[in-house]
């Protein structure tokens, strides 16, 4: 089996709201459920507010859907969104 190379959106309820606590969770998350070399990108929304991009490795035998999940379940994210899934070469 192949690696898989993704990245979600993790969008959070508001501006006020800690990033840096929803990545560490979210990190803690990806990891336990398998994900591997994760880290984070903010990205500039509107009025203040910022997404997550969380990038990291799956094997491919691993299902994408119990990350997402967790990741949903977690205090003050509204939303989580797969915006690239590829196989690594090389």
């Amino acid at each position: 089996m192949g690696v898989a190379l993704i990245t979600l959106k993790v969008m959070p309820t508001s501006p006020e709201v800690s990033l840096e606590e929803i990545k560490e969770k979210a990190k803690a998350s990806i990891e336990e459920k398998k994900g591997k070399n994760t880290r984070f990108e903010e990205e500039p929304i509107a009025f203040g507010l910022k997404a997550i991009k969380a990038f990291f490795d799956l094997d491919e035998s691993q299902e994408l859907e119990p990350i997402e999940e967790e990741l949903r379940k977690i205090e003050n994210v509204s939303s989580v969104q797969v915006i690239d899934m590829r196989r690594a070469f090389g």
